[in-house]
C-alpha cells in the first residue's frame, strides 16, 4: 500500500515510475482531445450519423440506409464496458483501503477515461463509421502495454486484489489491441438498390466542406484542409474547387433564427425600442460561449511561462529544488505553450465562423427590410446607403466578434498578472492595479472622441456613396449634357469632407496607440519604484517574471484601445442598422386579398384617399371608388401629373393609404412605365423564376411580339442583358417586361403606359396579341396616352388632380364631353394636321384589312388561358441541368456581360511599389522603418538592463544604486515610446496621402470610362470598389505594412537576444525558417485566389441588392419577395464559401508555424538545462527565455502579417484595375477646338457609319449615309430596336463609330474634344432623368442661369403652375431618381434644359412618348418655336410628332430604308413610312370616326 504504484499520479516527479507519468500524461491528453471534440463537434452542429439515418440533409425522404454491425463492434464494446466495471472495481476498492487522496483521483481519472472511450467506441455505429478514430488506436495498445508493465515489475510488491483486478483486464487489453491493428469494426452501411440512384444524384451536387465531418485530430490540426490546399498549391483555384458549406453555417440559418428573436424583442415590448445588440446575443450565444472555453484556457495556460521563469532562473543559478527539475520545467513550458497554440488557433477559428453568422444574419435582415420599406422611409434612406449598411456596418458588426471576449478576458489576465506580480514584487502589486486602471480610465474621453470620428466618418461616407451610386445609374445623362465633370468635382468634394473625418480618425489612433505603448511602461516603472520604496530588494529572476508578465499584459493594454475603439465603431453601426430596421414599413392592411372564387369582384376601392406624403395635408388621390369585375379591361387616362402611375401604385399598395379600403381578387402582375429590367439573360427575365414552359414560353414570345427581335440577337434569348437593361431599346425593355408579367399567368394585370416606348406598328400588333388575346378573359387596368386603344375598355377612367372625374365606356365619355373630349380632340387634331388622307385613297382593301381598326372581334391567337400547362419536353433534371451548363458554356463568350475580372499568381510587386511611392514618392517609408528599428533597440536595452543590473538572488549586492536602476530604465522604456508615436504619424501621414491619391486616380478613371465599360460592367462591381476596397485602403492597409514592418524587426530583435546566450538554436532557426517559408509560400498559392475571390463574390451580393431595391415594388406585386430573399442568401454563401476557407487556411499555417517556432524554443530550454551550472549567467539566460516565449507568436505573427498584408493588397490591386481603364477620347484637345460659334448653321453629314458597341458584339448600324441640313426638322422612324438610338449615341459620340464620319458644319467630330462636341449639342434622352436635389439643380447643375431664366423655361414646358404650387418653388426636393415626380413631369424636365441649353442642334429621343396628346402637341409647339433656327432631331413613334419635318429618316435593322420629305415618301405607296403613317392613321381612324359623330 505504501509503494507508489503506477495509477496515474499528479505529482510528477515524486518517485512515480516513468510508465506511471506516461500513463497520467497518457489519460490528460485523452480527455483534452474528447473536449475539444466535442467543443467543435458542438459548434458546427453538423451530425454525420444523424445525415446517414435520415438519407441526407436534402434527399430525406428519398432513400433510406441501413447500418449493421459485426461480432467485432459488439465484442469490443463489451470489452471496453468489461473493463470501466474493472476500473471502477479498483477504485472502490482503493477508497475502501483508505488510499492516498492523489491515489484516488488518479484511478478516478483512468475510469473516466475508459468510460468515454467506451463512449466513442460505442458511437462509431451511430455515425455508420466503420474505422477506429486513431487516439483509441493508440490509448488500447497503450493501456496494454501499462497493465502488463505493472504486473511484471510490481507484481511482488503490489497487494493481490489489486493485481487480480489488473490481471483481469488483460484479455478484453488484448482483443482491443488486436481490434486496433486491425482498424476496423466491420460496420457496414447498406443502401436500398433501388434507391441508389437518387442517392448518388443527390450527392454528386453536394460536395459539402470536409470539416462538417473532421474526426478530432483533423479538427485540432486543421488538416481536413489539406486537400483544397494541395490542389491550389498545384493550379489557381476556381470557385468550383471550393465545397459548400455545411448547413449550419448556410446564410439561411443564421438569418431565420436572428429574425427569430428579433421578432420576440419587438413581440415582448412593442413600446420600445428592441435591442439588435441584444437580439444578435440571444441568436448566437452558444457559439459565443463555446468559443469561450478555448479563450479561457488560452488565457490560462499564457501566464504559465511567466509563472515558472522566476524558479527556471533559480534553478539555472544552482538552486534545484527536486531531481530533474530542469527538464520537468522544460516540459511544462513546452506542453502550455502546445495548449496555448492549439487553443488560440480554435479560439480563432471560432471568432471567424462566429462573425460569419452574424454577417450572414443581418445582410438578410437587411435585405428583408430594404424590400418592405415605405415610400416615406424609403426616400430617407437612399440606395447607396442601405448598400452602405450591408456593405460596411453589417462587416463592422461581424469583425466585432475578434473582440468579443476581450470583454472579459482582458480583466482575467489583469487579475492573472497582478498575481504573479504579487508573488515576485509584493504589495507593490497593489501599484500595478492602480497604474493599470489609470491606463485604462485616460482612455475614456479618447473612446468618446474616436465615436464621435467614426459617426462624421460614416456619415460622410454615406453622403459619397448615395452620391457615388446615383452618378453611376446616370452616368449616360451626364455624360450627354457634358456634366460628368461637374460631378466628378462633387464627389470629389464629398470625399474630402470624409478626409477630414479619416485625418482626424487616424490621428487619434495614432495618439491612442502612444498611449497604450506608454502604459505597459507607466505600469513597469511604476511596479518597479514602489517596491523599490518600500524596501523590497528586487531580483533578476523576480524581474524577468515581472517583464514577462508585462509583455504579456502588454497586450490586453495594447488591444484595450483597439476594444473601445471597436466597441465605438460597433455602436455605431448597430444604432445606424437598428434605426433601419425599425423604419416604417408598407402596412400589411394596405389592400385586403379575398380568395378569388368568393367575389365577382377582382379590384375594390372605397372612400379611397392615399398620399405619398402622409403629413402633408395634400392628398395625392382621393376620393376614389372603384368596383372592377373579374375579365373587365379598365383603361386609365388623363393630363401628366394627374395621378394615374399613383392609382396603380393604390391597386398594389405601394402608396400610404390615408383613409378607405382596397380589396384584391386574385394574383397581380405589374407592368412599370420605367422598365425594370435585371442583369441576366432575356430568358431569366421572362421565366422570372418559374419553371421553362416551352410551349407557353413560345406563346408568351409571339404575344409580345419579341421573336424578331431575338432573331437581330446573337445569342437569341440567351442573351445577356446589361444593368437596367442597357443593351436592349426602349421598346424592346417593355416588351421583356410584358413578356414577364404575361409568363406569370397572374389572375389581375396592371400595365402603366406599356405602348409609349414602341412603335406604331409593333404598338398595333402587342394591343392585338396582348391585350385582346392573351390577356382577353383576365382582369387588366392599364394606363395609356394611346387614345386609339380606348374604345376596347370596358371602362375608362379620367384623371385630374388625384380624382377620378370621369368615369364610363368610349361613347358615354364622348357625350359627355369636358376632360376626355378634350384628349380626343387632341388626338383628333393631331391626325388631321398629318394631312394624309389623299395619300391613303388607294391604299389596297387588303393592306387596308391589315392595318385596320381595332376590334375586340380580333382573333385572340395567344389566350393565356389556353396556353398548354403540361410541359413541352420532360427530360430528366440531371439532363436538363447537363445541357444547361453546356449552353451556358457556349453563350459565355461574346456577351455583353462578362466575368468579374481577377488576377492569376502573386499579386506582382508593382501593385506593392504604386502603393509605397503613391505618398511623397516613398520618403517615408525608410522613416517608419527606422522609427520602429529604434524603439525595438530601446526596448530591448531597458529589459536587458533590468535583468544585468539586479542581483541573482536577494544575498547578493545590485550592481547599481536603485535610482540609478529605475531612472535608465525610464530613459530608456519611454524613450522607445516615443519613437512609437513617431512611427503611428508617419504611418497615418503615408496611409492618408496615398488613400486620397489612390482614390483620386480611381475616380478620374471612372468618369473618363467610356459608355461601354459602364454598359457591360454591373454597378456592384463599382461600388464595391469604391466602398469596400476604398475603405481598406483608407483604414487596413497603412497599418499592415506598419504591422509588418514591426514584427519583422521584433522577431529579428528575439532572434539575437536568444542566439546571443545560446548561438546553437540558428542551426535549427535558420531551417525553421526556410521550412515556415515554404509553407507560407504553400499556403498562399490557395489564400491569394481565395481572397480575390470573396472580392469578387461581394460585388454579385451589392449588385443584386442594388437592382432588388429599385424594383421593390414590381417584385411585390408578382408576390416574388420569397424567391429574391433566397437569392440574396445564396449569393452570400458562395461568398461565404471562399471567405470560410480564407481564414480557415490562416489558422492552418499559423498551427504549423507556431508548433515549429515552439520547437525551437524546446530546443533552446534543453540546451540551457544541459549546460553545466555556471557555464551562462542565469540572468541573461532568463532574459532569452522571457523573450524565447513570444518566439512562437512572433514567427506566426510575422508570416501572417505578411500574409494578410498580401490579402489586403489585392484591394489595391483591384482600385488599380479601375484606375487604368481605356478612357474615351480627350474632353479637350486644345490644338483643335472649334469656334466659340460652332455649330453655325447645324449641318450634320454622316458618311458610311458603321457602328458596334463592343469588339465581340455584331453591328448594330451598317453604313449609314446621311446629311441633315442646317435649321431643318429631321424625323428619324423605325421599328424597336432599328437602331435609332445608336445613331444618335454615335452623333454625340458615346459609342465610336468602326467606320465612317460624322460631319458637323464642315468639322469631324472624331477631331474635337468630347466637352466640346456635347457642350454644343442639346438632347431630350429616351430616358429622363432626375438627380436627388432640388428642381433648380435638376434645371441649371452648372449654375449658368437666373431664377426668372429657369422660371420662363418650365412654363414654356408646362411645368411652372406645377413648381408654383409647392411650397419650396424652384427648391422643391427630388428624391433618388426622382421618384416623387411622375414619369411625364420628368420628361418635361428634360425639356427644359434643353430650353436653357439653346443648342444649335437639338435631338429629341422620344422625348414626350410619357405624355398626353395633348401636352405632345404643345410641347410639339414649344419646340417649334423655341427652334425655329436650329437643326431639330427628333426620333419618334408617334407620326404626327415626325409628320411635319422637312425630312424623315427611315432606318431598318441599322441601315438607311428611306431617306426623304415625308410627302416624297409617302407618295411611294411601297415605302416603309407609308406603312407606318398608314398603321398609325387606319388604327385611329375608329377615333376620328366617333369623334365627328359627337
Amino acid at each position: 500500500m505504501e509503494t507508489e504504484i503506477m495509477r496515474g499520479s499528479i505529482l510528477v516527479g515524486q518517485g512515480l515510475p516513468i510508465h506511471g507519468q506516461i500513463s497520467v500524461l497518457a489519460n490528460i491528453f485523452v480527455l483534452i482531445i474528447t473536449v475539444v471534440s466535442v467543443a467543435a463537434k458542438a459548434s458546427r452542429g453538423c451530425r454525420k450519423g444523424k445525415r446517414l439515418q435520415n438519407g441526407g440533409d436534402a434527399g430525406s425522404g428519398r432513400y433510406e440506409n441501413k447500418i449493421v454491425a459485426g461480432v467485432v463492434y459488439r465484442v469490443a464494446v463489451a470489452c471496453c464496458i468489461y473493463i470501466v466495471g474493472c476500473e471502477i472495481a479498483v477504485l472502490a476498492w482503493e477508497a475502501w483501503a483508505k488510499s492516498e487522496w492523489w491515489m484516488l483521483l488518479s484511478q478516478a481519472l483512468q475510469v473516466v477515461v475508459w468510460v468515454v472511450a467506451s463512449s466513442a467506441t460505442w458511437r462509431l455505429k451511430r455515425l455508420g463509421r466503420s474505422s477506429l478514430p486513431l487516439f483509441l488506436r493508440a490509448w488500447w495498445p497503450l493501456s496494454l502495454a501499462l497493465c502488463l508493465c505493472t504486473l511484471i515489475r510490481y507484481k511482488t510488491t503490489l497487494p493481490t486484489t489489486y493485481v487480480l483486478l489488473k490481471a483481469l483486464c488483460s484479455p478484453a487489453l488484448a482483443f482491443l489491441c488486436f481490434v486496433a491493428a486491425r482498424g476496423n469494426l466491420g460496420i457496414q452501411k447498406i443502401v436500398n438498390s433501388d434507391l441508389q440512384e437518387p442517392l448518388l444524384e443527390e450527392s454528386s451536387d453536394l460536395n459539402v466542406t470536409p470539416y462538417c465531418g473532421a474526426g478530432v485530430v483533423s479538427t485540432v490540426t486543421l488538416s481536413w484542409l489539406n486537400p483544397i490546399l494541395k490542389v491550389g498549391y498545384r493550379r489557381a483555384l476556381e470557385l468550383k474547387d471550393v465545397p459548400a458549406l455545411s448547413p449550419k453555417d448556410r446564410a439561411e440559418n443564421a438569418y431565420k433564427v436572428l429574425t427569430e428573436n428579433w421578432a420576440k424583442l419587438k413581440a415582448a415590448k412593442p413600446e420600445e425600442h428592441p435591442s439588435l445588440a441584444k437580439a444578435i446575443a440571444m441568436s448566437f450565444w452558444r457559439e459565443a460561449l463555446r468559443n469561450g472555453v478555448f479563450a479561457g484556457v488560452n488565457t490560462m495556460v499564457s501566464y504559465v511561462g511567466p509563472f515558472l521563469i522566476s524558479y527556471f532562473v533559480d534553478y539555472l543559478g544552482g538552486k534545484e529544488v527536486f531531481p530533474h527539475e530542469g527538464y520537468i520545467l522544460a516540459s511544462v513550458f513546452f506542453g502550455a505553450k502546445v495548449v496555448e497554440i492549439v487553443t488560440t488557433r480554435q479560439w480563432y477559428l471560432g471568432v471567424d465562423i462566429l462573425g460569419m453568422h452574424v454577417r450572414a444574419a443581418l445582410t438578410g435582415q437587411v435585405f428583408e427590410k430594404g424590400m418592405r420599406l415605405s415610400s416615406v422611409a424609403r426616400q430617407r434612406h437612399s440606395s447607396g446607403e442601405i448598400i452602405n449598411y450591408m456593405a460596411v456596418d453589417v462587416q463592422r458588426i461581424g469583425d466585432y466578434s475578434w473582440y468579443l471576449h476581450d470583454i472579459w478576458v482582458l480583466p482575467l489576465q489583469i487579475i492573472l498578472a497582478l498575481a504573479i506580480l504579487f508573488k515576485n514584487v509584493g504589495l507593490a502589486s497593489l501599484a500595478t492595479l492602480v497604474a493599470t486602471v489609470i491606463s485604462i480610465l485616460i482612455n475614456t474621453p479618447l473612446a468618446k472622441l474616436q465615436e464621435e470620428y467614426q459617426d462624421n466618418l460614416m456619415a460622410a461616407k454615406d453622403d459619397r456613396m448615395r452620391s457615388t451610386s446615383e452618378c453611376l445609374r446616370n452616368m449616360r445623362i451626364m455624360k450627354l449634357q457634358a456634366w460628368e465633370e461637374r460631378y466628378r468635382l462633387k464627389l470629389e468634394d464629398l470625399r474630402q469632407t470624409e478626409f477630414v473625418s479619416l485625418r482626424k480618425a487616424l490621428y487619434a489612433q495614432a495618439c491612442v496607440t502612444f498611449i497604450f505603448w506608454g502604459s505597459p511602461i507607466f505600469v513597469s516603472v511604476v511596479t518597479f519604484g514602489t517596491s523599490i520604496l518600500l524596501g523590497g530588494q528586487l531580483t533578476a529572476g523576480g524581474v524577468l517574471s515581472a517583464l514577462a508578465t508585462f509583455r504579456i499584459l502588454q497586450e490586453p493594454l495594447r488591444n484595450f484601445p483597439d476594444l473601445l475603439s471597436m466597441i465605438a465603431q460597433t455602436k455605431v453601426s448597430l444604432d445606424r442598422i437598428s434605426r433601419f430596421l425599425e423604419e416604417e414599413e408598407l402596412p400589411h392592411d394596405a389592400t385586403i386579398s379575398i380568395p378569388s372564387n368568393s367575389s365577382e369582384l377582382a379590384v375594390e376601392i372605397k372612400d379611397g384617399d392615399f398620399s405619398w406624403d402622409p403629413i402633408s395635408d395634400k392628398l395625392t388621390l382621393s376620393g376614389i371608388n372603384l368596383q372592377v369585375k373579374k375579365g373587365m379591361r379598365v383603361a386609365v387616362c388623363g393630363v401628366v401629373g394627374a395621378g394615374k402611375s399613383s392609382f396603380l401604385s393604390c391597386i398594389l399598395g405601394e402608396i400610404p393609404k390615408v383613409s378607405g379600403q382596397v380589396k384584391i381578387s386574385g394574383s397581380t402582375a405589374y407592368v412599370s412605365q420605367s422598365a425594370w429590367i435585371q442583369t441576366g439573360n432575356i430568358e431569366e427575365n421572362i421565366l422570372f423564376g418559374d419553371e421553362m414552359d416551352k410551349a407557353k414560353y413560345k406563346n408568351v414570345l409571339q404575344a409580345c411580339a419579341l421573336k424578331k427581335d431575338l432573331g437581330l440577337f446573337s445569342h437569341g434569348d440567351q442573351t445577356i442583358i446589361g444593368e437596367r437593361g442597357i443593351n436592349l431599346s426602349g421598346g424592346q425593355k417593355q416588351r421583356v417586361q410584358l413578356a414577364r408579367a404575361l409568363y406569370q399567368d397572374a389572375d389581375i394585370y396592371l400595365l402603366d403606359d406599356p405602348f409609349s416606348a414602341v412603335d406604331a406598328q409593333t404598338g398595333t400588333e402587342l394591343f392585338k396579341e396582348y391585350i385582346l388575346g392573351a390577356l382577353a378573359t383576365k382582369t387588366l387596368v392599364f394606363i395609356t396616352h394611346q387614345v386609339e386603344f380606348l374604345p376596347t375598355a370596358d371602362l375608362i377612367l379620367v384623371l385630374r388632380d388625384g380624382r377620378i372625374i370621369q368615369a364610363g365606356k368610349y361613347e358615354d365619355l364622348l357625350q359627355a364631353g369636358t376632360d376626355f373630349n378634350t384628349l380626343v380632340s387632341a388626338h383628333h387634331d393631331a391626325i388631321e394636321a398629318m394631312d394624309v388622307a389623299e395619300y391613303l385613297i388607294d391604299e389596297p382593301d387588303e393592306e387596308k384589312e391589315s392595318v385596320g381598326v381595332i376590334k375586340e372581334e380580333d382573333p385572340k391567337p395567344c389566350e393565356i388561358s389556353n396556353l398548354p400547362t403540361q410541359k413541352a419536353d420532360k427530360e430528366s433534371s440531371s439532363d436538363k441541368q447537363r445541357k444547361k451548363e453546356k449552353k451556358a458554356k457556349r453563350m459565355k463568350k461574346k456577351q455583353l456581360i462578362q466575368e468579374e475580372e481577377r488576377e492569376r499568381g502573386n499579386v506582382s510587386f508593382r501593385v506593392y511599389w504604386s502603393y509605397l511611392t503613391a505618398a511623397y514618392r516613398g520618403a517615408l517609408v525608410p522613416l517608419i522603418i527606422l522609427a520602429q528599428t529604434l524603439f525595438q533597440v530601446l526596448q530591448i536595452g531597458s529589459n536587458w538592463w533590468m535583468a544585468w543590473a539586479n542581483p541573482q538572488t536577494d544575498r547578493e549586492e545590485p550592481r547599481t544604486s536603485s535610482f540609478t536602476l529605475i531612472l535608465v530604465y525610464m530613459g530608456l522604456a519611454f524613450g522607445s515610446t516615443v519613437f512609437v508615436f513617431i512611427r503611428a504619424l508617419l504611418v497615418a501621414t503615408f496611409g492618408l496621402k496615398a488613400s486620397q491619391k489612390l482614390f483620386a486616380n480611381m475616380l478620374r478613371s471612372i468618369f473618363r470610362a467610356p459608355m461601354s465599360f459602364f454598359d457591360s460592367t454591373p454597378t456592384g462591381r463599382i461600388l464595391s470598389r469604391v466602398s469596400i476596397d476604398q475603405s481598406v485602403v483608407d483604414l487596413d492597409i497603412p497599418f499592415r505594412l506598419g504591422g509588418f514592418a514591426s514584427t519583422t524587426i521584433q522577431l529579428l530583435g528575439i532572434i539575437a537576444v536568444m542566439s546571443k546566450v545560446t548561438w546553437q538554436i540558428l542551426v535549427l532557426f535558420v531551417p525553421m525558417s526556410l521550412a515556415c517559408l515554404w509553407m507560407q509560400k504553400y499556403y498562399m498559392a490557395s489564400s491569394r485566389e481565395l481572397v480575390r475571390m470573396v472580392g469578387i463574390q461581394k460585388a454579385p451580393i451589392i449588385h443584386h441588392f442594388g437592382e432588388s431595391i429599385a424594383g421593390a415594388a414590381t417584385i411585390r406585386s408578382f408576390g416574388q419577395e420569397q424567391r429574391f430573399m433566397e437569392r440574396n442568401l445564396y449569393l452570400f454563401d458562395c461568398y461565404a464559401r471562399p471567405f470560410f476557407y480564407s481564414f480557415a487556411a490562416i489558422e492552418w499555417l499559423c498551427l504549423r508555424m507556431e508548433l515549429l517556432s515552439t520547437c525551437v524554443f524546446a530546443f533552446s530550454m534543453a540546451l540551457l538545462v544541459s549546460f553545466p551550472v555556471g557555464t551562462i549567467d542565469p540572468s541573461m539566460a532568463g532574459l532569452a527565455v522571457t523573450y524565447g516565449l513570444t518566439l512562437n507568436a512572433r514567427q506566426s505573427r510575422w508570416i501572417l502579417s505578411l500574409c494578410k498584408l498580401e490579402n489586403k493588397i489585392i484591394s489595391i490591386e483591384r482600385i488599380q484595375q479601375y484606375s487604368c481603364i481605356p478612357s474615351e477620347a480627350p474632353l479637350v484637345i486644345e490644338n483643335s477646338r472649334p469656334s466659340p460659334s460652332w455649330p453655325f448653321q447645324g449641318t450634320v453629314d454622316i458618311v458610311n457609319l458603321q457602328v458596334k458597341y463592343k469588339e465581340n458584339l455584331p453591328k448594330v448600324l451598317h453604313g449609314i449615309t446621311c446629311t441633315f441640313l442646317g435649321g431643318k426638322k429631321i424625323g428619324i422612324v423605325g421599328r424597336t430596336g432599328s437602331g435609332k438610338s445608336t445613331l444618335i449615341q454615335a452623333l454625340f459620340r458615346m459609342v465610336e463609330p468602326v467606320d465612317g464620319r460624322i460631319v458637323i458644319d464642315g468639322l469631324d467630330i472624331s477631331t474635337i474634344g468630347l466637352h466640346d462636341l456635347r457642350s454644343r449639342l442639346g438632347i431630350i434622352p429616351q430616358d429622363p432623368t432626375l438627380f436627388e436635389g432640388t428642381i433648380r439643380f435638376n434645371l441649371d447643375p452648372l449654375e449658368e442661369h437666373s431664377d426668372n431664366e429657369i422660371w420662363e423655361a418650365l412654363d414654356k414646358c408646362q411645368l411652372g403652375d406645377v413648381v408654383r404650387q409647392k411650397e419650396a418653388k424652384l427648391d422643391s426636393p427630388v428624391t433618388e431618381n426622382g421618384e416623387n415626380w411622375s414619369m411625364g413631369q420628368r420628361q418635361l424636365v428634360s425639356l427644359g434644359r434643353a430650353l436653357l441649353k439653346q443648342a444649335r442642334i437639338l435631338v429629341l429621343d422620344e422625348a414626350t412618348a410619357s405624355v398626353d396628346t395633348a401636352t405632345d402637341g404643345v410641347i410639339q409647339r414649344t419646340i417649334r418655336a423655341e427652334f425655329m433656327d436650329c437643326t431639330v432631331i427628333s426620333i419618334a413613334h408617334r407620326i404626327p410628332t415626325v409628320i411635319d419635318s422637312d425630312q424623315v429618316l427611315v432606318l431598318s435593322d441599322g441601315r438607311v430604308a428611306e431617306f426623304d420629305t415625308p410627302l416624297a415618301l409617302l407618295e411611294d405607296k411601297s415605302s416603309l413610312f407609308f406603312k407606318l403613317v398608314s398603321e398609325y392613321s387606319m388604327r385611329s381612324s375608329s377615333v376620328s370616326d366617333v369623334a365627328n359623330m359627337s
